[in-house]
């Protein structure tokens, strides 16, 4: 069975087919410009998307799709800007009636339309990337650059990656297959073979604070290409970024001719538990995930009519045995740290440090000469409040403040957080980051996870007893990124094979521009699935494949 082409399907053939070779190349390749330069996007691009944005604030967000009449405002930006957009809000049966409804002309349609569908949603999102990017910014506390990167060139990127993981595996089957088997004297048995891709059913997506975009367009995209629709239930104060995604994915489906209930927002009112609702319903059938572990640990044990897809918490970990370059380890590990705060899952949080200290180009360094190179990194970077509050950003929520109250009451600091006055935004929450020394035995203290801008200099008896400290709390608790600085190939390689031995992404020396908290799409997977910080990878062909199944006909001929 040949599908008739589809005219969007067509428009957008060239990127699909460079998103084909770039994930199977794993090389460098982008799809949409990183720089908010007016000479990449034109001169009022940026000023367009802002006054896109304020037009959203203090009124009600602009989305017709079924509801219960009531309007809910639940968020509250880290900068201090009044946001009081009033979402629509909808029931669970509600919601999933209509998406289920929706359902199966989207299947019937078939792969290349849903493809071209999708491929034109990014082109319309990438469209309005500076309202995306402003949204970003004022919800989840990121600096604007990094808003802009993050939220809008590298969210669409990962978005674009998945639909090439999805028409990958959806067409690695032909539609039909002709079937002929010698029967002895007799006239061969003969058949014709239709295979159908089938989707799961109504996919669940839960959007997180931090990086309401990035986390959620991967398993958004996986799940509306390979044929189901998605309820997007936004974390409640970073419902704006998702809701603009969801108003122009519904623009673009129903200028295709498709149901715009394929995609729906669910924003919750205050304390309703919309999402736990909503994963345990029968028709549910995907939930992607980001968050705590507790939660995803739930979803895990309890949505069990679903594929569920998990990224948690971790122990992000670095060891550092000896380094040629002193100075460039200590302000990649410093800008590292400080980069949103440390509000990032891939940050690393334990250091772990030899006590007797480290071989380096400028001699031997001890302990508190590696800790505090570092902290002098940091301290550097965030001394200036104009500049530094560009790498910081805002502080997210209330926890990441409790959490620097509690960290104060533990270890010996070597670098201690302040407050900053943000020289554009006076309300603005922002801290620096700390850094404060442990001994290898405060393992109850480096053990957990301390989400935000805290990070510790562990001493341990030697790189082994470090090797072991990773392999051990890693494997115990997981982790999405780790980090190793030594001269000694023997070193690297006892790293690496510790690091596949507890499926954790490695980096090696870095001391350039490159960052461990940082990951490249159509390149670098993001979490692994083989630890317990993720369940699966964003993005390959295991993030897809189980969202649809292959559903069979056969006819004699």
């Amino acid at each position: 069975m040949t599908e008739t082409p589809h005219p969007l399907y067509d428009r957008h053939a060239d990127t699909l087919n460079r998103a084909l070779t770039a994930i199977t190349e794993r090389g460098y390749w982008s799809a949409y410009p990183e720089s908010p330069s007016p000479r990449v996007y034109g001169e009022t691009a940026a000023a367009d998307g802002k006054a896109a944005f304020e037009a959203y604030l203090g009124g009600d967000f602009p989305l017709d799709q079924p509801g219960t009449g009531v309007r809910v405002a639940t968020e509250a930006s880290p900068f201090g800007v009044q946001l009081a957009v009033r979402y629509p809000h909808a029931g669970t049966d509600e919601l999933v009636g209509a998406a289920s409804a929706a359902l199966p002309a989207w299947r019937d349609a078939g792969t290349q339309a849903r493809v071209g569908v999708c491929l034109e949603i990014l082109d319309r999102l990438h469209k309005h990337i500076f309202e995306l990017a402003n949204a970003v910014q004022f919800t989840s506390g990121q600096a604007f650059v990094m808003a802009f990167q993050a939220g809008g060139a590298h969210a669409l990127d990962r978005a674009l990656e998945a639909l090439a993981y999805a028409y990958a595996e959806m067409t690695r089957h032909p539609g039909t297959a002709g079937w002929e088997k010698a029967a002895g004297k007799g006239d061969p048995l003969r058949m014709t073979k239709t295979f159908h891709v089938v989707p799961r059913g109504v996919a669940l997506v839960i959007g997180c604070n931090t990086f309401p975009t990035w986390n959620s367009y991967p398993g958004l995209f996986a799940s509306l290409v390979t044929g189901n629709p998605v309820i997007v239930k936004p974390h409640p104060r970073a419902v704006l970024p998702l809701a603009i995604t969801v108003r122009y994915a519904r623009e673009v489906l129903a200028e295709a001719g498709f149901d715009p209930n394929l995609i729906m927002l669910a924003a919750e009112a205050p304390g309703e538990k919309l999402a736990s609702d909503l994963a345990l319903h029968r028709s549910i059938r995907i939930v992607d995930f980001t968050g705590s572990t507790e939660y995803g640990d739930w979803l895990e044990t309890h949505a069990r009519q679903a594929s569920v897809y998990t990224e948690k918490a971790g122990l992000n970990t670095v060891v550092i045995d000896s380094t040629d370059d002193f100075a460039g380890m200590c302000r990649n590990l410093g800008f590292t740290l400080t980069l949103y705060s440390g509000q990032m899952c891939t940050t690393s949080q334990n250091i772990l440090i030899p006590a007797g200290g480290i071989e380096t180009d400028q001699g031997h360094k001890s302990f508190d000469e590696v800790a505090g190179g570092i902290a002098a990194a940091v301290g550097k970077l965030t001394a200036d409040p104009a500049r530094g509050v560009e790498l910081t950003g805002a502080i997210v929520n209330d926890g990441v403040l409790e959490r620097l109250a509690e960290v104060t009451k533990v270890g010996e600091p070597v670098l201690e957080s302040r407050s900053v006055t943000h020289p554009s935004y006076a309300d603005a929450v922002v801290r620096t980051p700390t850094i404060v020394k442990l001994a290898a035995d405060d393992a109850e203290t480096y053990g957990r996870e301390w989400f935000g801008p805290i990070s510790f200099a562990i001493a341990t008896d030697s790189t082994a007893h470090s090797l072991e400290l990773l392999r051990r709390t890693v494997g115990e608790k997981g982790a999405l990124t780790a980090g190793v600085y030594s001269t000694d190939e023997s070193v690297l390689d006892a790293t690496e094979a510790v690091a596949v031995e507890v499926g954790v992404h490695l980096s090696c020396n870095l001391t350039g521009g490159v960052f461990v908290n940082q990951s490249a799409a159509f390149s670098d997977f993001h979490g692994s699935g083989a630890n317990a910080a993720a369940n699966a990878a964003l993005t390959d062909g295991a993030y897809v494949a189980n969202r649809f199944r292959i559903v069979q006909s056969r006819r004699h001929v």
